[in-house]
């Protein structure tokens, strides 16, 4: 090739590389404002009042706000005593899920347990069980149990239905960890609590803040297991006192996406508390 074809196509290169970059940039902005579009009509029509939408339509530019939607969600609504709810299911919960399955993770990765592979595959296998085949079976034995209706049984399958899933991806985190720093405090004396406690459970951070993420929101967002083990409507967490805002106020809209952003407000504080933590654990789990 001589210099000067050489030199011809040189620019090329350089604009082939900005015109994909202006692409994948065009594509990806026109991707979030369609996957934010229903986000901002929820706020928006969660802060107009009944008539406006009345008079205008649901998707008319807005001609007043108010922030009485809230309240009527809130107060008259139960989201407030459902959002409690939620809350008292969901932090105990993530909790006890997390703090079962970093043990069994410790000695399922840095212990010699027998069938330990076996086991693994038995946790993960139960997460690969469709759920709506052990509604009946839950239901009656939160019954038998003399537990149903109330929020322990609820707490109760989560915990259960969550822990194996969350073993197996510690155990891979746990694992990853060099065995050279375990066996530098065994021989400064320190037991297999300390050596869990203050060294693997710290160095496995990443990981914990990107499941505790994860689990609030499945747990927080769930509905099919709450309406499988409970019954009252004092009871019932903010997912399901939804279904009875929609009933409670059919045509008034505005309401009812004013108990939509309450109950999802949570879980974007969540995130957005755990996001560094969570984009981390993300990462050292692809690297490893």
């Amino acid at each position: 090739m001589s210099a000067t074809s050489a030199t011809t196509a040189t620019p090329a290169v350089p604009r082939r590389k900005r015109a994909a970059t202006a692409g994948f940039h065009l594509g990806a902005g026109a991707l979030a404002v369609l996957w934010l579009l229903p986000i901002a009509l929820v706020l928006v029509t969660s802060l107009r009042s009944f008539d406006d939408i009345a008079a205008h339509g649901l998707g008319s530019r807005p001609h007043s706000f108010t922030l009485d939607n809230f309240r009527q969600a809130w107060v008259d609504g139960g989201q407030q005593r459902a959002l409690i709810n939620s809350l008292l299911v969901t932090v105990p919960c993530v909790l006890l899920t997390l703090a079962l399955a970093a043990m069994a993770a410790f000695a399922l990765s840095r212990y010699d347990v027998p069938f330990r592979r076996a086991l693994l595959l038995l946790m993960l296998g139960g997460n690969l069980l469709p759920p709506q085949i052990l509604l009946i079976p839950v239901s009656k034995l939160s019954e038998l149990m003399g537990v149903y209706d109330t929020l322990p049984a609820l707490i109760g399958v989560q915990t259960g239905f969550g822990v194996g899933f969350y073993v197996f991806v510690l155990h891979g985190f746990m694992r990853a960890i060099p065995a050279e720093i375990q066996q530098a405090a065994v021989v400064d004396g320190a037991g297999p609590w300390q050596v869990f406690w203050r060294i693997i459970l710290p160095l496995t951070r990443p990981a914990l803040a990107a499941l505790s993420a994860l689990s609030f929101t499945w747990i927080f967002n769930d509905l099919l297991w709450a309406i499988t083990v409970l019954r009252s409507d004092t009871k019932m967490p903010i997912t399901a006192a939804l279904i009875g805002l929609q009933g409670q106020y059919v045509s008034m809209w505005n309401v009812v996406a004013a108990g939509s952003v309450i109950a999802a407000a949570p879980t974007v504080a969540v995130f957005l508390r755990f996001q560094r933590h969570f984009v981390a654990g993300l990462n050292l789990g692809a690297v490893k």
